[in-house]
């Protein structure tokens, strides 16, 4: 799987906050209660309803390889349509480009 291009350049030109970062989120990963497709599945959510399409790519592709179904990514992408609104459309494309690519 391949991280978005934003992310990339955050690994290539900031090495220690990339570490940082990385350390955090593995540790916060250690912690979850949840399964790994039920935690992807959430974390696509999270990401639509906060209008950040630039992970959705990697995440899709995880929860896919984790046994989620097309509709289940989808209905995490719309998720929080009553709450966000209309943002989490946005990372329709993405998601479906990502599920179907």
């Amino acid at each position: 799987m391949s991280v978005s291009e934003s992310f990339a350049l955050f690994l290539q030109e900031a090495p220690e906050h990339a570490k940082a970062w990385t350390q955090a989120a593995e540790a916060l990963n250690v912690a979850s209660a949840l399964e790994k497709k039920t935690e992807e599945l959430a974390y696509i959510a999270v990401l639509a309803a906060t209008g950040n399409a630039s992970g959705i790519p990697f995440h899709v592709l995880s929860a896919k390889s984790h046994g989620a179904s097309r509709q289940e990514v989808l209905s995490s992408v719309l998720l929080g349509l009553p709450a966000a609104g209309a943002v989490v459309i946005g990372a329709l494309p993405a998601a479906v480009a990502a599920y179907d690519g």
